[in-house]
């Protein structure tokens, strides 16, 4: 694939996550969500549909931060840090397939934070976007 459709991809991505966790943003998934978008995250149901009841769910302390984006076709993985959702704040991947400018699929790998001081490697797990 071009690097073009790579970029455009990687910016909706950016711009679904943003808006869905950080904007809060109901009309997000309209937009940028194809209406049979497939889940993989066990805890959420298929479909663009289900997305607004997501966003409407979300704790008023819930703090989404991005860190690093990869991206490589129609795949973008995104890097960020998840305070709220859980107990304890979560680090997670999620990976987005965009095709024809809507996510049509998305996963993701989540994983509770351990701080730095409390590492073998003394390395944070997650470091911000500048």
């Amino acid at each position: 694939m071009s690097d073009e459709i790579t970029a455009r991809n990687r910016a909706i991505a950016i711009e679904a996550i943003t808006g869905v966790f950080i904007k809060r943003d109901t009309d997000v998934p309209q937009k940028l969500f194809n209406m049979n978008y497939t889940q993989h995250n066990p805890t959420i149901a298929n479909g663009s549909v289900a997305i607004p009841e997501l966003i409407r769910a979300l704790p008023a302390e819930f703090r989404y931060e991005m860190g690093m984006v990869i991206a490589e076709g129609e795949f973008v993985a995104i890097h960020g840090r998840y305070t709220g959702w859980a107990p304890k704040p979560l680090i997670a991947v999620d990976i987005f397939r965009v095709v024809a400018g809507k996510l049509v699929e998305h996963w993701d790998v989540m994983q509770e934070e351990v701080p730095p001081e409390k590492t073998v490697s003394g390395n944070a797990m997650f470091i911000p976007a500048e």
